[in-house]
C-alpha cells in the first residue's frame, strides 16, 4: 500500500517559493524595468493598515528590488519607501481623484494593478492600458455588517459588477483558493483567475515558549474579527486552562472590548515586529475568530514560529490552516472552545501541530510570492514584439 503523506508535507499549488531574500538578486532583474502602479486604499503607514497593505508593500518592494519602477497610489497618510508612494487624497475622496493622480503625478505606466478591497476603482472604465486586479477576499458578508440594508445591497452589486463586469477582459489575482472560489461564485471566469499566496518573512531565531498557558490573538479591533466572541469564550475556557489571553492590535472596537474583558486578558495594542515575534513564539496557541479572511496572514506568521492556530471553518482560513495538522478549524463556538481546551491540556498534540505548522510555513516566503506575482504581471502585460515599441 502507498505510504500516507501528512498534508502538511504535501506540495502546495503553484511554483515552489524561493527561499532567498524577497529583495531578489542581480540575476533576477529585468534589463528594461517595467513601470508598475499599484492603486490601493491605504499605504502600510496608515493606522488602519492590515494584511492587504502588507501584501502590497512586499510586492512593491520585491518588484523594485528586481528592477521594476513601482509606484503606489493610495488614499490617506503615506510614508517614504524604496518605491514611490503618492497620496491621492483622503480615505474616501481618493477614489475620485485616483485618475487625475495617475495622469498628472505619475505620468502613466506599463501595468496598473487595482487592489480591490470591497469598493472598486473601476479602472477599466478610465484607464487605457494593461490592467491587473488584486483581490484579498470578496466582501459579500461584510457589506451587511457595516452598512444598512439599501447601502449594503448597492455595495454588493457594485463590487460584483466591478470584478466580474468591469474586469471581464483582465486577469484577477486571488490570494487563496477560497478567494478564487468566491470570485467564480460572482461570475468571474475561472480562466481569468490566478492564485498568488501570501508569504512571510524568514523569522528570527525563536524565543522560548511560555511555561504558563499563553494564548494570543492578533488583528484589527473591528467587528468582523470577532474579538468580542473570543472574550466570551475565554470566560468558559479560563477556569479549565488557566493562563493569560493577550490581544494584539487596535481599532474602533478597542474601548468597548476592553470594557467587557474579564480576568486574565491583556490588550497590548499595536506592537513592534520584535514584540510580535516574541509573543507568537511564546504563545501556546494563536486564536483567530475572524468572520471573513482572504488568507489569514497572521496564521502563517504564527506557523513560521511553530505556533498552531484555532480558527473557524471559513474561506481563507481553510487555506492557511491544515485542519487537524497545523491547527483546528472549528464549526461553531462550542467546538472552538472545546478545541482550545483540548490543545491547551495536551502538550503532545500541541508539539505535533507545532512541528507541522513550521514545516508548512516554510513553503510560504515573500520571495516566492513576488516571483509568482511577477509571472502573472508578465502575462497581463506581455512585452511587445521587438521593433514594435518598448516594454521590458
Amino acid at each position: 500500500m502507498p505510504q500516507h503523506v501528512p498534508s502538511a508535507l504535501r506540495p502546495v499549488t503553484g511554483p515552489a517559493p524561493l527561499h532567498s531574500s524577497p529583495r531578489g538578486s542581480a540575476s533576477d532583474r529585468t534589463p528594461h524595468p517595467r513601470r508598475i502602479v499599484f492603486l490601493a486604499r491605504r499605504d502600510l503607514a496608515n493606522p488602519a493598515a492590515g494584511g492587504s497593505e502588507l501584501l502590497v508593500d512586499r510586492l512593491a518592494d520585491g518588484l523594485t528590488a528586481r528592477g521594476h519602477q513601482v509606484t503606489l497610489v493610495c488614499g490617506g497618510p503615506a510614508a517614504d519607501r524604496d518605491y514611490r508612494v503618492v497620496s491621492a487624497g483622503g480615505d474616501a475622496d481618493h477614489y475620485l481623484r485616483a485618475h487625475r493622480a495617475l495622469d498628472r503625478r505619475v505620468g502613466g505606466c506599463d501595468l496598473l494593478v487595482e487592489v480591490c478591497n470591497g469598493m472598486p476603482y473601476l479602472t477599466p472604465l478610465w484607464h487605457r492600458g494593461p490592467t491587473l486586479c488584486l483581490v484579498n477576499h470578496v466582501h459579500t458578508a461584510l457589506w451587511g455588517m457595516r452598512f444598512p440594508s439599501p447601502a449594503a445591497r448597492l455595495g454588493r452589486r457594485l463590487e460584483r459588477w466591478g470584478l466580474a463586469g468591469a474586469h471581464r477582459d483582465n486577469l484577477i489575482v486571488a490570494v487563496s483558493g477560497s478567494t478564487a472560489a468566491a470570485l467564480r461564485a460572482i461570475g468571474v471566469p475561472p480562466d481569468r483567475i490566478r492564485v498568488v499566496h501570501n508569504g512571510v518573512e524568514e523569522p528570527a531565531p525563536r524565543v522560548p515558549r511560555s511555561p504558563e498557558p499563553l494564548f494570543v490573538a492578533v488583528g484589527r479591533l473591528v467587528e468582523y474579527k470577532r474579538i468580542d466572541l473570543l472574550l466570551r469564550l475565554w470566560d468558559r475556557v479560563r477556569p479549565i486552562t488557566g493562563g493569560r489571553l493577550v490581544i494584539v492590535g487596535d481599532g474602533p472596537e478597542g474601548d468597548r472590548l476592553r470594557a467587557s474583558a474579564g480576568p486574565g486578558v491583556h490588550f497590548a495594542g499595536r506592537v513592534s515586529e520584535t514584540e510580535k515575534h516574541r509573543l507568537l513564539c511564546a504563545a501556546w496557541l494563536l486564536l483567530h475568530p475572524s468572520l471573513v479572511e482572504g488568507w489569514g496572514l497572521v496564521v502563517t506568521e504564527a506557523a513560521a514560529r511553530h505556533t498552531p492556530a484555532i480558527g473557524f471553518d471559513i474561506p481563507g482560513l481553510r487555506d492557511s490552516i491544515d485542519d487537524g495538522v497545523t491547527g483546528v478549524l472549528a464549526r461553531g463556538e462550542s467546538s472552538f472552545a472545546a478545541a482550545w481546551c483540548a490543545l491547551a491540556l495536551s502538550p503532545e498534540r500541541r508539539a505535533a501541530m507545532s512541528a507541522a505548522a513550521g514545516l508548512r510555513a516554510a513553503r510560504f516566503r515573500w520571495a516566492g510570492t513576488v516571483h509568482r506575482f511577477r509571472a502573472v504581471a508578465a502575462e497581463a502585460a506581455p512585452a511587445p514584439v521587438p521593433g514594435r515599441g518598448t516594454g521590458w
